[in-house]
């Protein structure tokens, strides 16, 4: 870029009336150019700011990134860019738009343009800001938008809690991991007892309330790190990560009393319920994460064998 600053009267025009912020500094950091962006919105006027050391007069300024960033177009004679992703803003000005939109100050992606004299060399540096305020706020609000949609894939529409697709991932993930680097893996499988007699003798509706209240309660039983699912219709399972088996049989036997002491109403009348479960571990002799699941299968249908409302864990045949 080839510019005199005492540039004809059109341009300076332009560079004073336009929305972009445009200011020029040479090699000591001085601004030679403030334009009316900068006059605006920094509310410092371009006849005390023109001659000044752009840190003297905006201390809170990144000097130690700035000055690199400068420094590199003298150098290598070649523009810069900055974007708001990797720095939210320059100067922390104020923008207009709605405090909804969760955006503190002006979003502001950076240009550094070399100066250049007749003989090519770079004597200044000119520094654009283009407000893209709106452009963060919209891409915030859709990137939000899809972790949300991402987030709703992986749920099962009437508990809330995660879908047997989305265990079945996670669940190889862990049996993978434990696989690569060591460690421990539990795995726990439920089923509410009795279930069909509670859609058949009170309604799907019953059903449904008490499907959803069992999940809340196993919610608010596991730990922060376990994974919790629906696995289908009325069976439910748990991932325990870095879980021994007995620790897995200690967690299990407290959701099995959660459940059988909870207080689930529909139509304001109590509605009895307990749940079977089957736990089991990860062993050497696992082959696939696939093999787990079996395995609490084979556990979950003991506890019911010998009469529900109990917890067995998996013990491999001999």
């Amino acid at each position: 870029m080839t510019m005199q600053l005492n540039s004809a009267p059109l341009l300076d025009f332009i560079v004073g009336k336009i929305n972009v912020g445009v200011f020029v500094i040479n090699r000591d950091m001085d601004i030679v150019l403030w334009n009316h962006f900068m006059e605006t919105y920094s509310g410092l006027k371009a006849d005390d700011a023109v001659g000044t050391n752009v840190f003297d007069q905006f201390p809170e300024l990144p000097r130690r990134w700035l000055e690199r960033k400068i420094n590199s177009v003298f150098v290598l004679k070649n523009f810069a860019f900055t974007s708001w992703e990797q720095r939210p803003y320059l100067f922390k000005f104020p923008h207009n738009r709605p405090v909804t939109g969760g955006v503190d100050c002006m979003r502001q992606n950076c240009t550094f343009l070399p100066v250049r004299n007749e003989a090519g060399d770079v004597e200044h540096v000119c520094v654009t800001l283009l407000d893209v305020t709106d452009t963060s706020i919209y891409q915030s609000m859709m990137k939000d938008a899809l972790r949300r949609l991402a987030d709703a894939s992986n749920r099962d529409g009437l508990t809330g809690i995660y879908n047997r697709r989305f265990l079945e991932t996670s669940l190889d993930k862990e049996f993978s991991r434990v696989r690569r680097y060591g460690g421990t893996l539990s795995f726990i499988l439920l089923d509410i007892d009795f279930f069909k007699k509670v859609n058949d003798n009170l309604g799907h509706l019953a059903g449904d309330e008490v499907l959803r209240r069992a999940a809340e309660i196993f919610s608010h039983t596991i730990r922060d790190s376990d994974t919790l699912g629906r696995y289908g219709g009325e069976e439910f399972a748990v991932i325990l990560p870095q879980t021994e088996l007995d620790g897995a049989v200690i967690l299990a036997e407290r959701l099995r009393q959660n459940i059988e002491e909870a207080e689930i109403l529909y139509d304001k009348n109590p509605i009895p319920v307990t749940i079977s479960l089957g736990v089991t571990q990860l062993s050497d002799d696992v082959a696939a994460y696939e093999q787990l699941i079996n395995d609490a299968d084979i556990a979950l249908y003991q506890s019911k064998e010998n009469g529900r409302n109990k917890v067995t864990a998996f013990k491999p045949s001999v």
